[in-house]
């Protein structure tokens, strides 16, 4: 089968950086809490925790790259609701919010997980907020605790 390699749900020093939407706040608050949370299980002290509030979510991809260039941040989490109305305005929304998202990622070459709930109404969004179908915060928060870790492994193969 050959070497697998697989990064684990354990938070050494690892320093996180959650980008929250404010727009659709009351969702927005929701992924903040079970994404800190997670994050705080798994071992990360507060003070390895910083929350960055911006308008909506396609403001979200420029702060995240912004701070996964910074160098001081070992990932990113992602956080926002962006709910359908009757426009297509929430098509360009989260195209680009998904779009930027990866982009910063990429360029920046850390995780930056992406838990921005796109969601037909508003049940949809509290139901991916926790009420019934798990909390994408807390999925994003994991995701990126588990890469940092992955990505350390990777280094030692170098």
């Amino acid at each position: 089968m050959g070497q697998a390699i697989s990064g684990g749900l354990t938070v050494g020093d690892q320093k996180f950086a959650i980008v929250v939407a404010r727009f659709n706040d009351f969702i927005g608050s929701r992924l903040v809490s079970a994404a800190v949370d997670t994050l705080r299980r798994h071992g990360c002290p507060d003070e390895n925790i910083t929350t960055v509030h911006v308008p909506g979510a396609f403001e979200i991809p420029l702060a995240a790259k912004k701070l996964a260039e910074s160098g001081k941040f070992d990932a990113v989490i992602c956080l926002g609701c962006v709910i359908r109305g009757e426009t297509p305005h929430f098509d360009y929304i989260c195209a680009e919010a998904a779009r930027g998202i990866a982009d910063a990622s990429i360029r920046s070459s850390i995780p930056v997980t992406f838990g921005v709930i796109t969601a037909d109404t508003i049940e949809q969004s509290l139901q991916r907020a926790g009420v019934k179908a798990g909390n994408k915060g807390a999925e994003a928060a994991a995701a990126a605790i588990e890469m940092t870790n992955v990505l350390a492994e990777l280094a030692r193969l170098e």
